[in-house]
């Protein structure tokens, strides 16, 4: 396949507030094509069988005391993600050395892609390229993007990235999405996934497997660039274009404000050493306890079993995780905030339950084994 037969207009150095340094974005602007639907519509929608690729819903907007409590946050976490980046970078590194290709999952990934490759810059000197792509659920990674990729660096040295793992439905995706691919192309290649927290215990190379607060999960458009999730719908996205996704209007952008403030650890960043089955980080002044050790269930089992206790319908309505439970509040009608028994002091889970007392999200205290936090979606009937 050539060049040519893919949309050059969906290419962009610049979209939103993306530094084109940064990252090359493989999607395209839907901006003044898409009319956002409310949460209420939004979920309405999606329960009465609407894949959610097809809609695009209006922004929460933050409320200046959670936008307060998240500046602190982002203070406070940004070593541990520091550690984090530098973790799966060096694994990263290891593997692909200077011909990496970070290929981040839109939105979330994208600004963790960025750190890696900043920290591989800074501490290797290699300005390893970086795009970031959309992947849908149920509807596979877009082709004219891998396609595009593929055509300019080969098949080899792709590293795609993501910033955690739920339930680890992006990695089932991934593997799936990436087998066809090869049936229909011929390229073959790796769903190597690298995220900073692999709670699902899913991904190839990760910075622990422990649950924790990842603090892009915890706003919308305002930490990824100002931009929309992904849109994929027969009549706006043709045959040859890349996924959609929209720019979105406001001046509360907090995109480079985590992105700096992370980068601004590296150069704190310490070798991590064990503690029985668990990694202890000490650095810049701050103590973090990595707890590695396999738990007397697994995570797909917990989830089931979380699923089946709640009474829920499907493990749809289920969304372990900080992060995905966190995305529960932003996008979704919530039901309820299941908090780990043993995380409920944590700084981990403050802002999340901050903003489930602003929502008027009850929160309930569980025996959690895999994660510290898990969202659980209203069923509408």
């Amino acid at each position: 396949m050539e060049d040519k037969e893919i949309n050059k207009n969906s290419v962009m150095k610049t979209f939103g507030t993306y530094k084109g340094d940064d990252v090359t974005i493989l999607l395209k602007d839907v901006t003044d094509l898409v009319k956002p639907v409310s949460t209420e519509e939004k979920e309405r929608m999606i329960q009465s069988g609407i894949h959610y690729s097809e809609l695009l819903q209006k922004e929460w907007e933050p409320s200046s005391e959670y936008l307060q409590l998240f500046e602190e946050i982002i203070g406070s976490f940004s070593p541990v993600i520091a550690q984090l980046i530098a973790t799966v970078s060096t694994q990263i590194v290891k593997d692909k050395w200077e011909n990496t290709v970070l290929v981040s999952l839109a939105r979330a990934g994208t600004p963790i892609g960025i750190l890696i490759k900043r920290y591989i810059k800074e501490r290797w000197g290699f300005d390893v390229s970086h795009y970031t792509i959309s992947i849908i659920r149920d509807k596979g990674v877009d082709k004219n993007a891998m396609d595009y990729i593929v055509n300019k660096h080969g098949e080899k040295w792709i590293q795609f990235v993501d910033g955690w793992t739920g339930k680890g439905t992006i990695k089932k995706q991934l593997n799936e999405s990436l087998a066809k691919y090869y049936t229909e192309t011929g390229h073959r290649i790796k769903p190597d996934l690298a995220v900073l927290s692999d709670p699902a215990r899913v991904a190839d190379k990760w910075g622990t497997r422990e649950d924790v607060l990842i603090p892009n999960a915890c706003l919308n458009a305002n930490i990824s660039g100002m931009l929309s999730r992904t849109f994929l719908k027969d009549g706006i996205i043709g045959e040859k274009d890349f996924h959609g996704c929209a720019m979105v209007k406001g001046d509360k952008d907090f995109t480079y404000t985590f992105i700096d403030k992370v980068v601004d650890n590296f150069s704190k960043v310490k070798t991590v050493r064990m503690k029985g089955n668990s990694v202890l980080c000490e650095y810049a002044g701050v103590k973090y306890l990595f707890d590695e050790k396999e738990k007397e269930i697994t995570p797909q089992e917990e989830i089931k079993e979380i699923v089946k206790v709640q009474g829920l319908p499907s493990v749809k309505h289920c969304k372990p995780s900080i992060g995905e439970a966190t995305r529960v509040l932003l996008r979704r009608e919530p039901w309820k905030i299941l908090i780990s028994d043993k995380a409920e002091n944590l700084e981990d889970v403050k802002l999340l339950c901050a903003l489930a007392k602003e929502k008027g999200i009850p929160i309930e205290s569980y025996p959690l084994k895999n994660y510290k936090a898990v969202g659980l979606i209203k069923v509408l009937h």
